[in-house]
């Protein structure tokens, strides 16, 4: 703790009192593109860092005609490519202005001559921000060849996705956005990695970003100008020893003429997957003695998971267009899951055998209309609506056979749940640029979300006579809506110091109905602002800075919410928790950036921290595992990153260490000492020029105690290898994922006189092969998917 405090008053002296170079910069190029014959061109202009050649800025343009701003570079390379005309590089330096027009630049007919230069080039894996932000590129990478974009973030610096949350070192769970909007976990599973162009990992989102998440992963999709057809295929094949075969065929599709776009994508994934989860329960007092070893085995059959979606958008201008998107995906879930309980008592021992067969369908729909306007001094205009539908089936059946004290018995059940979900939502951003430097951003979105659900439990001990079973059949209804808006300013101090203020104020009402228990309603009303506020210090062209400060909230998922349940043995019951509160997060952070060093350090401070628990049930072997709040929690985090690109190795490495203390005096946890947690990850790419591309990917969690639980360590090792083939028309990778399988999720700790100890197995160690074909007349399309954001269908999980 001292250390970490004389850090941050070091780091804060530093940046406030650093004798920093007075050397001006690039703030803004721009120009105007024509042939020898002076007509207007087409294309894209790029510019890059002449350091280490990172993008900078990237723009398309139409007319020939382009601007690129805020660059805060001394020295650049201006890249001016199309099909129209060969590629021309310039090198610019600052000179007397920081605003360089470049007037009329005359360009030559297509040759193609210094194509070899860019496909040779090794693009680098990771930019770092001095607002704390990190850009990861995956196009080019091998990062591309991941078969999702939830294993893509999974290979990402500082980013930890498990138990179906994806969350950020020392900040906690975030959420999703797509080029800029949020949306949904199910529209960010259907994302093809074929149109990821970069991810943004935004630590300190300012308050233009919706309240709920803690941090903000933005996935940047290619969005580029020129005409024509553009495609890929590809087709994966993973092999795991301990979870089985997966097949995956992706397909997406891109044509545009003239000021019509459309685009479509379609996946299916068939196969077999496998989770396993061992947890023992132990009440130590010999009054009240109890063991419970459960061992549950998801054995999961794809039957038909698949995504598709497609789009249409009409540009009045380049940069004023309308969209309309329709997508979606169907889970069709089948397999079993096997449950054995051994319970060892004063009474003596039992034992509790269970399997589900599996018949569990979800639908889940989208529509999208957009609109979109910047103007030619950068101000925009984003309108939105959209309309989210999810459908639930669940029809499963179970066997359940026991022996107690020598007898056996035998019964069946029936699981029939059916769950539906609208949410309907607008939203309007504007954002005006004062100057180069200056900019207002205001915004305003209104949702509504339905939620109804029903529960029958049937019971029967021939197979034939079934009955509804009261204590385990409830309905469900959920009514909410928010209100929201937001104000942003975004402006300088001095030539070295920038800054960002904003706050953002959402007001939530909801009602809630149920009969699981008894017949319990709610109905509340609150309100909250989320003040946050970042300054940035450009010290000299080596030393870069930053402070921040950040509020944040997270809503319980509606699931969580639903106290219907969820069966696995006659003990053991997942419920939801219609008491549970939203849970609201404090966050401070200073770093430092020298050269391709960054370090931070940060402390997070939460109100009614959202956790989960075994508790006890009604019976004196049941246990129920319910979702509930915390009193409060502590997070202090420090890490420290370096990245490095030469010809043939391209290399990220990042270490961190994370202190966390929970605190809870209601549920009768056992308080422990506190351990840190050490993360460390790294990331290379070794390119033989001409042949392949080797891959090598680690990270490592050490063990942790949080004050009411502790968790154990886990890491994972990844080898992989690329190849291009027909001129890169054809690509084949073949990767092996943590090859020694350490990813495993374990811990435990004590709550109500209860010890318990949960271990749980995926299916991470896979051999993948991966064919990816492209096919078409045009390297670019100019669809630019658009979307409302989506907090509500976050929650809808």
């Amino acid at each position: 703790m001292r250390f970490l405090i004389l850090v941050s008053i070091y780091v804060c002296f530093f940046l406030f009192n650093s004798v920093a170079s007075n050397a001006q910069s690039i703030q803004k190029i721009s120009g105007k593109v024509v042939n020898r014959n002076n007509e207007l061109m087409m294309g894209n202009a790029s510019v890059f860092s002449v350091r280490d050649s990172v993008i900078i800025k990237q723009q398309d343009f139409l007319d020939g005609v382009f601007q690129l701003s805020d660059i805060n570079q001394n020295e650049i390379i201006l890249k001016l490519t199309s099909v129209e005309f060969a590629d021309q590089f310039l090198s610019i330096k600052f000179s007397n202005s920081s605003n360089i027009d470049l007037g009329s630049i005359i360009v030559s007919e297509n040759n193609n001559q210094l194509n070899e230069v860019v496909v040779k080039s090794n693009p680098s894996l990771l930019k770092y921000g001095a607002n704390g932000n990190i850009d990861v590129n995956v196009n080019g990478t091998v990062l591309a060849t991941s078969s999702s974009v939830n294993e893509l973030l999974g290979r990402v610096p500082n980013v930890v996705v498990a138990d179906g949350e994806i969350s950020i070192v020392g900040k906690g769970e975030a959420i999703i956005y797509l080029n800029g909007v949020l949306i949904n976990y199910e529209r960010f599973a259907a994302i093809p990695v074929s149109q990821i162009q970069k991810i943004e990992v935004i630590s300190n989102p300012s308050a233009r970003y919706d309240a709920e998440g803690k941090a903000v992963i933005n996935i940047i999709t290619k969005q580029n100008v020129e005409s024509g057809i553009m495609g890929t295929v590809n087709q994966h094949i993973t092999v795991s020893k301990f979870g089985g075969t997966l097949y995956n065929t992706l397909f997406d599709f891109n044509y545009s003429k003239g000021k019509f776009s459309f685009i479509t994508n379609y996946g299916l994934q068939l196969g077999r997957n496998r989770e396993l989860l061992y947890t023992t329960r132990t009440r130590p007092n010999p009054d009240d003695f109890m063991k419970s070893e459960l061992t549950t085995d998801w054995k999961r059959r794809f039957n038909n998971y698949s995504n598709f979606g497609f789009g249409l958008q009409y540009s009045f201008f380049p940069n004023n267009y309308i969209s309309l998107a329709y997508s979606g995906n169907v889970n069709d879930l089948g397999g079993i899951t096997e449950s054995r309980n051994s319970i060892t008592n004063n009474s003596g021992i039992s034992f509790y055998a269970t399997d589900v067969d599996r018949n569990d369908v979800l639908l889940n729909q989208f529509i999208n209309l957009n609109y979109n306007w910047t103007t030619d001094k950068g101000s925009t205009l984003f309108i939105g609506s959209q309309f989210s539908n999810y459908n639930q089936t669940i029809r499963d059946f179970i066997e359940e056979s026991s022996l107690v004290e020598q007898t056996d018995s035998e019964r069946d059940l029936k699981n029939n749940v059916g769950s539906r979900i609208n949410i309907i939502a607008v939203q309007a951003d504007y954002s005006k640029k004062i100057n180069e430097k200056t900019k207002l951003e205001v915004g305003a979105k209104l949702s509504h979300a339905t939620i109804n659900s029903g529960t029958d439990f049937l019971i029967a001990a021939d197979n034939v006579n079934f009955e509804l079973d009261d204590a385990l059949s409830s309905d469900f209804e959920y009514n909410e809506k928010i209100a929201a808006s937001y104000f942003n300013y975004i402006g300088t101090l001095n030539e070295k110091v920038n800054f960002s203020l904003g706050v953002r104020a959402e007001k939530t009402s909801y009602d809630l109905f149920t009969n699981a228990n008894g017949i319990q309603k709610f109905e509340k009303s609150y309100s909250n602002f989320f003040p946050n506020a970042l300054l940035n210090f450009d010290l000299s062209e080596d030393w870069k800075g930053h402070f921040s400060y950040v509020s944040r909230i997270t809503r319980p998922r509606y699931q969580a919410l639903n106290p219907y349940v969820i069966y696995q043995d006659p003990f053991t019951t997942i419920e939801g928790n219609p008491n549970l509160l939203p849970e609201k997060t404090h966050a401070f952070e200073i770093g430092a950036m020298y050269k391709k060093f960054d370090f931070k350090v940060g402390y997070t401070y939460k109100i009614d921290p959202i956790s989960a628990a075994a508790l006890r049930g009604d019976t004196p072997n049941s246990y129920i595992l319910r979702a509930l709040n915390l009193e409060k929690g502590h997070t202090f985090f420090t890490s420290l990153s370096r990245s490095f690109n030469i010809k043939w190795w391209n290399s990220v490495n990042t270490a961190s260490i994370t202190w966390q203390k929970s605190v809870d005096n209601y549920y009768a946890f056992a308080f422990s000492p506190v351990e840190p947690q050490i993360y460390l990850y790294t990331n290379n790419t070794f390119t033989i020029p001409k042949l392949f591309k080797l891959q090598l990917l680690a990270w490592y969690l050490s063990d942790r105690s949080y004050g009411l639980g502790s968790e154990n360590s886990r890491s994972t090792v990844t080898l992989g290898i690329e190849r291009n083939f027909f001129k890169d028309a054809l690509k084949l990778n073949f990767t092996a994922n943590d090859i020694f399988h350490k990813f495993m999720v374990s811990g435990d700790y004590n709550v109500g006189q209860t010890q318990i100890y949960y271990h749980r197995t995926y299916s991470t160690d896979y051999f993948k092969l991966i064919a990816t074909y492209n096919f078409g007349d045009s390297k670019k399309t100019t669809y630019k998917k658009s979307e409302v954001e989506q907090t509500e269908n976050n929650r809808a999980r």
